[in-house]
């Protein structure tokens, strides 16, 4: 279980593939791997990953094909920045709202406009899933609990504020570029829910 509140950025150094996975290797601010274990969650871009190696200042993962294809992951190279949360731990503060590291889906960038005081962006995502997707709604996006702004058929703004652009990389996005987007579970539940009864209601 994460927050989505990005601690950190770090930079992939090594992606070396293997037998239907890839291990992806990052640099990381040495105080970000205090008490770390083998084993530990880290959500690399909002996609909850297994520790499998480190040291002083670096973190190793293991990533399937079938998460490769599912997130922007598979399109990290070295030189890539990522954003970083370690776990939620019993009584740290949520600043953000729970998310549990699992991608629903992918979105695209399309328009990004910056002003002095924050950047406004439009993101193109799937249509099945609009109903999960609503104005002052929270969203995950590439890790970062944010709020949505507009909603129009296939497409969500977001007000991006300096503090979120400095802890994070959508700082560095461009129109074009996937993002990992996780929906909030409360809204996939409620909604869920409603529909199954509404259905049950026509039987």
């Amino acid at each position: 279980m994460f927050t989505g509140i990005v601690q950190t950025q770090a930079e992939v150094i090594a992606i070396e593939q293997r037998d239907q996975f890839r291990q992806i290797r990052l640099q990381v601010a040495p105080e970000f791997l205090t008490q770390l274990e083998i084993g530990a969650s880290i959500a690399i871009n909002g996609c909850c990953l297994t520790v499998v190696q480190f040291s002083t200042n670096t973190v190793s993962f293991d990533v399937i094909d079938e998460t490769l294809r599912l997130t922007n992951l598979g399109e990290l190279e070295v030189g890539s920045e990522v954003n970083l949360e370690r776990s939620l731990k019993v009584g740290d503060e949520i600043g953000g709202h729970h998310v549990s590291g699992h991608i629903h889906t992918t979105g695209t960038i399309d328009t990004i406009t910056a002003s002095d005081n924050n950047v406004a962006m439009w993101i193109e995502f799937p249509a099945q899933f609009k109903p999960y997707v609503f104005g002052k709604g929270f969203i995950g996006v590439n890790g970062a609990s944010l709020t949505i702004g507009q909603v129009t058929d296939q497409r969500f703004s977001l007000h991006l504020i300096p503090e979120t652009l400095r802890l994070t990389n959508l700082a560095e996005a461009k129109p074009g570029q996937r993002v990992n987007l996780e929906f909030d579970q409360q809204t996939i539940t409620i909604v869920e829910t409603v529909q199954r009864v509404l259905q049950e209601g026509k039987a």
